[in-house]
Formats: structure tokens, C-alpha cells, sequence
């Protein structure tokens, strides 16, 4: 049965850690943390969230984008897992637009990122799989990317005015949009 696992914050040594390769995806330890990580990803509102946020410093992911209160105009699908997962193509397009992470709660950041990407990732079933994301679900994926190698959308702000508070974009850049 899945639980939902405590989110680490911002100021924890882990999160700014290089996470290790996954050896064994059928080890059953890394099938409960995919299932764990569903659920808290469902349960916090996210569209992702990455192992090193559940204090588990593995090269392990989930996209899960869906509308709720934090992204309302996200698409849906399906929650993914993705393992050992690796950008191999970019766009040369970059677009900006606003981040938020679950492990840094209540501050909204401008992110620059890579508009189009093509990935391979070992799904859970321990398939290698390759696919090109765009827009919002390519952000999700470089966001969670990073935190496997202990990056936080924070470190890639242009600028500390590009930052707000969560209420701040609640409320004018939701409601505009």
C-alpha cells in the first residue's frame, strides 16, 4: 500500500546532492518509493516530484501533470515514472515562465527552460524508453532533472526579481491567465 512521504525542504544537504543511479529497478524498495512518490505528488498538489525530495537521494521521478490548485491549467496524464532518466536532445528554443517545487513552499520563480526535449528513461517495468516532451510537461521533466543532480529552480532564476510569492501568483498570474 502507498503512503504519502514527508517533503524535505530547502536548507537539507540532500536536496543538493548528486542522486545515484538506480541499480535494480524491481528492487521492491524502488517499486514502493514510485507508488510513495504518486501519492504524495497527488496529495501535494505537484505535477512532479523527484526522490531526493522524499529524503531518497536515487535517479528516480515522477511527472505527473494534471490540473489542481497549484497548476490549474496544466494538461493531463498519466502519472510517470522515470528512471536513470537523461536528456539527449534540446531545442535551441528556451522559454520562461513560472516554477513553484514542493520543497521550497511558498515562492514562485520565472525559470528559463528548454521548450522541447528528447529523453530516455527506464520505466518501472525496467523498459528503456525514449519520447519528446514540449511545453509545460518538458519544464516538469528539466525541474525534476535537476534535482537529481541537486539543483533547485531557485539557482536558476536570472534575476531575484523574477521571484514571487505564492500568493502573489495565485492571484495575478492565475487569475490573468
Amino acid at each position: 500500500m502507498s503512503e504519502s512521504l514527508s517533503i524535505i525542504q530547502l536548507g537539507d544537504r540532500i536536496l543538493r546532492q548528486k542522486a545515484a543511479w538506480v541499480e535494480n529497478v524491481h528492487d521492491a524498495r524502488i517499486q514502493k518509493l514510485i507508488d510513495d512518490l504518486i501519492t504524495t505528488a497527488a496529495q501535494a498538489n505537484g505535477v512532479g516530484i523527484a526522490a531526493p525530495q522524499v529524503a531518497e537521494s536515487v535517479r528516480l521521478f515522477i511527472v505527473a501533470s494534471r490540473p489542481n490548485a497549484r497548476y490549474p491549467n496544466a494538461p493531463e496524464m498519466q502519472p510517470t515514472a522515470m528512471i536513470n532518466p537523461k536528456i539527449v536532445a534540446h531545442s535551441t528554443e528556451v522559454s520562461k515562465d513560472w516554477e513553484g517545487c514542493l520543497s521550497v513552499p511558498g515562492i514562485r520563480g520565472l525559470v528559463p527552460r528548454y521548450q522541447a526535449i528528447a529523453i530516455e528513461y527506464i520505466d518501472r517495468n525496467g523498459k528503456l524508453q525514449k519520447q519528446e516532451l514540449t511545453n509545460f510537461v518538458a519544464r516538469i521533466f528539466q525541474h525534476e532533472y535537476d534535482h537529481l543532480d541537486g539543483v533547485v529552480f531557485v539557482d536558476r532564476l536570472e534575476s531575484h526579481l523574477n521571484r514571487i510569492t505564492e500568493e502573489e501568483y495565485q492571484k495575478t498570474v492565475v487569475k490573468n491567465t
